[in-house]
């Protein structure tokens, strides 16, 4: 088997005195799903947070066997990293079109026209809408540009923070067929969902978070099935609340 794109040993991340994550070990495969799955305020977001750098954090981080200790955001993003934040923060004054340029930034203006030529591929409904206003879209479609720009600077790593929050059934059944498709192209996704019904059933391992420490690990198929994690995350439409 090949190097884990990423690692992670005894990762954790205080605010003050106030530990958030504590001793979190992870890896994942090039071109695999990983999901980690918890309720709200488990620490999931911190770890994301973390991992790209926004938060200083403890323990060791190595991307595709390369330490991450003290880069910045703009080296990790130069790396092949990429983040989809919970609240998508999108420029909502600016075009469709001119959001998903400003992700292609670091790209060459060649490399950005066969970007934007993919993600339109990919994410149709954006190319129908690419002279909006990104504060007038939907919220699936707001979720859809947020990912179409992250795409547009080529992660090797796709972080994927509560991608079907807030979105309708049927937006989220899009969203996720969505990620299922962007894993065959070779990007590999780190999943951070409540949805721990939708995440498991397009993860190839995941995690359980709570109260900041990962409870419990496997291939995602077992963990669909582990009576302990039916009864406390797959009930009432499978949402951890």
């Amino acid at each position: 088997m090949s190097a884990p794109i990423l690692a992670l040993e005894g990762v954790s991340v205080a605010y003050g005195k106030v530990e958030a994550v504590r001793d979190v070990s992870l890896s994942m495969q090039q071109g695999s799903i990983v999901t980690v799955i918890g309720a709200n305020g488990a620490g999931k977001t911190t770890l994301l947070n973390a991992l790209m750098g926004i938060l200083p954090a403890g323990g060791s981080v190595r991307f595709d066997g390369t330490a991450l200790d003290g880069d910045a955001i703009e080296e990790r993003v130069a790396m092949g990293m990429a983040l989809v934040p919970e609240r998508r923060e999108l420029f909502g004054s600016m075009t469709v079109e001119d959001n998903l340029l400003l992700g292609g930034f670091r790209t060459t203006a060649v490399e950005r026209a066969q970007s934007l030529v993919q993600v339109f591929a990919r994410f149709p409904r954006l190319q129908e809408r690419r002279l909006q206003l990104a504060g007038t879209l939907s919220g699936g479609e707001r979720q859809m540009l947020a990912m179409g720009r992250a795409l547009m600077g080529r992660p090797r790593l796709l972080m994927l923070d509560e991608p079907s929050l807030g979105l309708a059934p049927l937006i989220v059944r899009d969203i996720f067929e969505i990620i299922v498709g962007l894993r065959k192209t070779g990007v590999s996704i780190l999943l951070v969902e409540q949805n721990a019904r939708a995440a498991l059933q397009v993860a190839d391992h995941a995690y359980v978070m709570e109260l900041g420490e990962i409870t419990a690990r496997g291939p995602a198929a077992e963990l669909a099935t582990d009576p302990r994690i039916v009864e406390s995350y797959l009930g009432l439409g499978g949402t951890a609340g």
